[in-house]
């Protein structure tokens, strides 16, 4: 081959592979280039999900109880960074270790996360710097007591809701997380996308619970209390509303195991004599029985069915009203053969029993009531007693809830309102009443036999609250452990107050004590101490002027006032000492003349000194606020907060004071 044809072979094959070139590049850039690019946009961009944040959670009186907060995880891209020694400076002042200053200033590194997680304006100087990046990161912050933090619940660190309120309305308060789109650079750097804006997350619902977190923590520190000192393995107190169900305190605490507020709604237990009153309650709806009438007692030992049944407050005969008002075994057993198997069963089942209340919680026990077809030859004088039948605090509590409020029974409720981010009310707790379950004739009659458990020289003559009328039942059931009696006892009492126009149902069960053991000597003045101190208390949904036309003024007698004089002494200094556990100190100053707020004093009548004994003013120097609260309200006195510095007490710490009295409390951060 000649050169000419040599050089035009070359020539061609040139031509040629240069209309390959630009073919090809045609394809990729005009019938390709849309997939190309999306695959480069891939390799440069993340995607990334923006938490939202969950609702708030707030007490029935506005109080909040749990938010949510941002932090941000750190990330650094040390080739990108500018100025190191700033950025130094910046991520220690943020308290980031040591170690992961050092790597984020190595401008080696093309990318370093930094481990944990930051408020964004404790890190605001380092993240201002090109180079740095953040990841929002959506954390719960809770400002309650331990018993509340039970009920409310908790969210892991990823978010996900665990236990409590938060998993119950999780799908209410969680919210609807945004999308972002950030890109990077060659060199590893971050920057959010100006072509993919992505999405803003939405905020969840708010939550208002019906807990008084006053009255909640009330409840808390008597059981505590009361748990210590009676070498308990523990307990539980639920205080109802009987106007609407609501549930104002739920607390619970155990010993030797880590107690949930979920104790109260998913351990049930025997009620003991604390179910008497429906038996009682029954027979009189049916006609099969008046307060009046009577049966025979045999003296405290009867034999039904070869079983021997005993009363601890023996007699030969009992009425109704006695029958109640001194717990007697023998005595409801008796009137409860006027029912068929069938009948008894019903009524009980009437009252909530054996099924679930229904309240928002992620688990509840059902309880257990057996078919009549399953019964023993016992098991109608059992059920009578309070046995073969088990029971939450919670459901035994909205039983009584149809006592006081003439005879309905409620859907217990746990959540007062439910608000949109915007604020606007998209759900609000109405009186949800399930059935009727007495006639309000029959359930007034039964209320005034309850008040002569405590005021009539019955069981419970403890929880007398002097000034204001209680109605109510004790109870001293047997203790069982996995279907068997191991021993010991679960007394438990269940308050109406005040007795003529309830404003609380309130039942105290103290697990196992050591010692006295009857419903009357342990749970029953629990139920005393929670109502002094709501009564102390401003906060405590009670309706005061209501309240006011139930109390019941009685004159003590000269060995009353004097054994209330010694009592007043021992206050102060009986008073346990508490760790400062806030930083602000608290200094009371008392104004001993100022009435309590729900006392009404007639024109021309002379004001009755209280029942309660006059007692020092305790020593709350040294306590943070809330704690002085506590202590103040448990020593029966009202509390006013007011400003200025702590200082001296005016009068001084210990002076005597008539238990009603107002307490100035101020405190200095």
């Amino acid at each position: 081959m000649t050169a000419p044809s040599r050089v035009g072979l070359i020539h061609l094959g040139l031509a040629l592979f240069g209309i390959a070139i630009i073919g090809q590049t045609a394809r990729v850039q005009l019938w390709q280039g849309h997939r190309w690019t999306a695959n480069a946009e891939r390799q440069q961009s993340i995607a990334r999900a923006v938490p939202a944040p969950r609702g708030d959670i707030f007490d029935g009186r506005g109080e909040l109880l749990a938010q949510s907060r941002e932090t941000v995880k750190l990330e650094v891209a040390p080739g990108s960074i500018r100025d190191l020694r700033t950025l130094r400076a910046a991520l220690k002042r943020a308290g980031v270790p040591v170690e992961f200053v050092r790597r984020a200033t190595d401008p080696r590194r093309k990318w370093v996360a930094i481990p944990g997680r930051y408020l964004a304006i404790d890190v605001a100087a380092a993240t201002a710097m090109r180079g740095v990046f953040t990841t929002p990161i959506i954390e719960r912050a809770y400002a309650v007591s331990e018993g509340t933090r039970k009920i409310i619940g908790r969210v892991d660190p990823d978010g996900k809701a665990v236990d409590g309120v938060e998993l119950a309305l999780d799908s209410i308060l969680r919210g609807t997380a945004g999308r972002a789109t950030v890109m990077r650079d060659g060199r590893g750097g971050r920057f959010d996308s100006p072509t993919s804006p992505g999405t803003a997350p939405v905020a969840g619902h708010s939550v208002v619970l019906t807990i008084n977190q006053e009255l909640q923590e009330i409840a808390e520190r008597a059981l505590a209390d009361a748990v210590s000192t009676m070498t308990a393995d523990g307990g539980d107190v639920v205080v109802l509303d009987p106007r609407d169900g609501a549930i104002l305190a739920m607390a619970s605490q155990r010993a030797n195991v880590v107690a949930t507020a979920s104790t109260a709604l998913t351990e049930p237990y025997e009620p003991g004599s604390t179910l008497k009153p429906f038996i009682a309650a029954v027979l009189m709806e049916q006609g099969k029985a008046r307060e009046t009438d009577v049966v025979e007692t045999y003296g405290g030992s009867f034999v039904v069915n070869g079983r021997e049944i005993t009363d601890e407050h023996k007699g030969d005969r009992f009425s109704l009203a006695d029958v109640i008002r001194y717990s007697s075994n023998i005595g409801i057993v008796r009137f409860a053969e006027r029912l068929t198997a069938r009948e008894e069963f019903e009524a009980l089942r009437d009252f909530g029993f054996g099924t679930p209340t229904g309240v928002p919680y992620p688990v509840e026990a059902a309880g257990t009531l057996r078919e009549p077809g399953r019964w023993s030859k016992q098991s109608s004088a059992s059920l009578a007693m309070g046995y073969e039948i088990a029971v939450t605090p919670l459901q035994l509590a909205a039983a009584y809830v149809a006592l006081a409020n003439d005879g309905e029974l409620l859907e217990p409720a746990l959540v007062r309102e439910v608000r949109a981010p915007d604020g606007r009310v998209v759900y609000r707790h109405e009186r949800r009443p399930l059935r009727r379950v007495l006639s309000p004739a029959v359930a007034r009659r039964v209320r005034e036999m309850l008040r002569g458990v405590v005021e009539g020289g019955g069981t419970a003559g403890k929880a007398d609250l002097g000034n204001f009328s209680l109605a109510g039942k004790t109870g001293t059931p047997r203790r069982t452990v996995n279907g068997r009696y191991a021993g010991g006892h679960i007394p438990t009492f269940v308050g109406l107050f005040p007795a003529d126009n309830p404003q609380f149902v309130i039942l105290v069960k103290i697990d196992n004590p050591q010692g006295q053991y009857y419903g009357g000597l342990t749970a029953a003045p629990v139920t005393k101490a929670v109502l002094e101190a709501a009564l102390a208390s401003r906060n405590a949904s009670l309706d005061r002027g209501t309240l006011a036309t139930s109390r019941v003024e009685r004159a003590p007698d000269t060995l009353t006032l004097a054994a209330a004089r010694r009592e007043s002494t021992l206050v102060a200094s009986s008073m346990p000492a508490e760790p400062v556990r806030r930083n602000a100190v608290a200094s009371p100053v008392i104004s001993a003349g100022a009435p309590a707020p729900f006392v009404t004093i007639l024109n021309g009548a002379t004001p009755v000194e209280p029942a309660r004994a006059p007692r020092a003013v305790p020593d709350v120097h040294g306590l943070g606020v809330r704690d002085a609260v506590r202590t103040l309200h448990a020593a029966g006195f009202h509390v006013q907060l007011v400003g200025g510095p702590a200082g001296a007490t005016i009068p001084t710490t210990g002076t005597i004071a008539p238990a009603g009295a107002v307490v100035r409390l101020s405190a200095q951060p």
